[in-house]
């Protein structure tokens, strides 16, 4: 059996910068026509020249690989719509982070004061840029994205025209809420597709699954794939792949992220076959993304096929999710058009 899927896009990816970008590039690319890249670097991508700059240094990384990068600014208050004028053709979207809740966000926005963010969305939304959020609290780890869908709420209301992109939904509230404001939308990951938090901790911890936000409950991964494999109009396949060498994953201060760039496909491919859901999966990976970002992604064409494939121990010393173990499909090949 085979699978062909044109223009997949990736709507939330992590590259990083230095080695680990030259290293897991590719890796990341390969089967993808673009992505969202993500700003959280050190320091933040938050000027047109760091911009500039960091897609320069991505396309160095991919090579001759076609792909697009649809880059990022770190949010900040501070952005007025002279200097968003100015930076609006070099990006796609801008990403707001609590501060300190996640890799690389200690710059980011400590208290929701809608009237202190108010010059910085009005802008946004006059320009038509989306707003990017990793939607959590500082509150108990498993209640911290349920606690943040108030925010979500108030920035809906008071911003009817920005386009709002809840990243990364891992609860049924977040799913609940895309249906109650016509300006929210979400990306969900392939690995809160497929596991909860009985997976990374409920026997002995699997680091290379801990990730932020931390997977949820059985009733949260059900609201999550009803969603994704209807291929509900307001959501969006991200993967928040988030590769960190394996020292940094297998030690007693774990770092947050799965890596399931390379494997993303795949695992979806078979997780939209057994909900025989295989006819939906087209739009998840890129019909919703193209019209919601109103972007003219590459004409790539992926074709898969149904024969097992043993997931490599590491890429480059990034451990993938399921590293060593099979799954069902592989990549036959990758082309353009």
């Amino acid at each position: 059996m085979e699978l062909t899927l044109q223009a997949p896009l990736d709507m939330h990816l992590h590259l990083r910068d230095g080695e680990m970008l030259e290293n897991i590039a590719n890796a990341s690319t390969h089967t993808f026509s673009g992505a969202i890249v993500m700003p959280n670097l050190v320091p933040p991508v938050s000027s047109k020249e760091e911009v500039t700059a960091y897609k320069k240094r991505i396309r160095h990384a991919i090579g001759n690989e076609d792909f697009t990068p649809y880059m990022t600014l770190f949010f900040k208050p501070s952005y007025d719509k002279t200097f968003l004028e100015n930076v609006k053709e070099e990006i796609t979207a801008i990403k707001l982070y609590p501060a300190g809740i996640t890799t690389n966000s200690e710059g980011g926005v400590s208290g929701f004061d809608v009237e202190e963010l108010r010059p910085a969305l009005e802008a946004m939304s006059d320009l038509n840029i989306p707003l990017c959020v990793h939607g959590e609290t500082n509150g108990f780890v498993m209640d911290r994205e349920a606690e943040f869908v108030h925010i979500y709420e108030k920035l809906a209301t008071a911003f009817p025209k920005l386009k709002i992109i809840m990243e990364h939904i891992t609860t049924k509230e977040s799913v609940a809420a895309l249906d109650k404001f016509e300006n929210l939308y979400a990306t969900i990951t392939i690995h809160h597709l497929l596991i909860t938090l009985d997976d990374v901790a409920g026997g002995m911890l699997q680091p290379h699954l801990f990730c932020k936000p931390i997977a949820k409950r059985p009733q949260d991964r059900e609201a999550l794939l009803k969603v994704a494999l209807e291929a509900h109009p307001k959501v969006m396949f991200g993967s928040d792949s988030a590769p960190h060498p394996k020292h940094a994953k297998e030690n007693c201060g774990c770092a947050a992220g799965v890596f399931t760039a390379p494997i993303a496909l795949q695992l979806l491919a078979e997780l939209f076959e057994k909900h025989h859901a295989l006819e939906n999966l087209q739009a998840f990976i890129s019909g919703n993304a193209t019209r919601i970002y109103g972007v003219s992604p590459l004409k790539k064409t992926v074709i898969l096929e149904k024969k097992p494939f043993k997931v490599p121990s590491d890429y480059n010393g990034v451990v993938p999710m399921f590293a060593n173990e099979e799954i069902a499909y592989r990549i036959k090949e990758v082309k353009l058009g």
